[in-house]
């Protein structure tokens, strides 16, 4: 296995981004990198940064996830955590994006899940062109009536459902979420963030949002992702990137076992989509090294998501 000081200088070679904006193999093969993960107006990014990041980054296709309405409920934690906790913008503009950048972009729709009307909100964006519902960061359980809801409009709609899990923050109860997937089997749902990332380690600490180490293999999101059809990984974020730094060796195997169910996804805020900083051109850099089959790696990185999401 390649050390990470030396990954990191190959990491730039394998990344080389052609004039046509397609991410360029250090074979010089062109492949497609759908990312699943992106927002408008991430901690306050300007729209022509976020196209020149995903251009940088070599993507090809790009899936906006937009914030519910602004909100002061139990659900927001009183306001604190309206768009996204991230100052993301909601469905109406994630939708003009698409529209004014055209096939690039697909969007995903989103509302408060215990909001007035949020059902009728989510069904009218998914008839103007949403693709799924997401990405559901809020506090509420996991198994509750709202979150009931909002995949019950998932299922009347043949849509995914995107869902950011962090312990004591947002979608409690990840222990229990193996009722949702056995309840809703004809919906595709989409893992994300601190407490799924934590747990591909059976050791781990609930409250531990990046942990460090060894991964001690058969975690419960392992275990989720292989006894749950309808369950897919986003590799996105630092969460993501972290659950493979710690532990190259047991990520190159969970990578190969679960080649059929995980997603590139970046939810990376910086404007170069490029360097240390940006998590994302570091999660495509270590699908990259780990990831050596190259018909697995397509599947990760553009193959699944169309699948999942019916990408055209």
């Amino acid at each position: 296995m390649m050390k990470r000081r030396s990954f990191l200088g190959a990491g730039l070679g394998a990344l080389a981004v052609g004039s046509t904006g397609v991410c360029v193999g250090s074979d010089g093969a062109a492949e497609e990198i759908i990312d699943i993960h992106q927002h408008i107006n991430f901690l306050g990014r300007r729209n022509p940064e976020l196209l020149a990041h995903q251009a940088a980054m070599g993507v090809t296709k790009t899936v906006l996830l937009p914030s519910g309405s602004e909100m002061a409920l139990g659900s927001t934690h009183g306001g604190k955590s309206n768009g996204l906790a991230a100052r993301v913008f909601g469905t109406e503009a994630a939708a003009r994006f698409v529209a004014e950048h055209g096939d690039a972009y697909a969007f995903f729709c989103n509302e408060v899940p215990d909001a007035e009307g949020a059902v009728a909100a989510m069904e009218r964006w998914l008839a103007r062109g949403a693709i799924g519902i997401g990405e559901s960061k809020f506090s509420l359980e996991v198994d509750s009536a709202p979150m009931v809801r909002v995949y019950e409009v998932a299922q009347a709609h043949g849509v995914p459902v995107l869902l950011h899990f962090q312990e004591g923050m947002y979608n409690h109860g990840f222990d229990r979420f193996h009722k949702v997937l056995e309840r809703f089997p004809r919906v595709n749902f989409i893992g994300h963030a601190q407490t799924w990332w934590g747990h591909v380690d059976a050791k781990h600490d609930p409250k531990a949002m990046y942990p460090k180490g060894p991964v001690a293999p058969g975690g419960l999101t392992d275990r989720y992702l292989a006894d749950y059809p309808n369950l897919f990984g986003d590799l996105s974020a630092g969460s993501g990137k972290n659950a493979f730094d710690r532990d190259e060796e047991h990520a190159a195997a969970f990578l190969l076992r679960h080649q059929d169910k995980l997603m590139l996804g970046t939810d990376c805020a910086d404007a170069e989509g490029r360097g240390e900083k940006c998590s994302g051109a570091g999660q495509i850099a270590n699908v990259r090294q780990l990831v050596a089959d190259p018909v697995a790696r397509a599947k990760i990185f553009a193959g699944n998501a169309r699948r999942v999401l019916n990408l055209s």
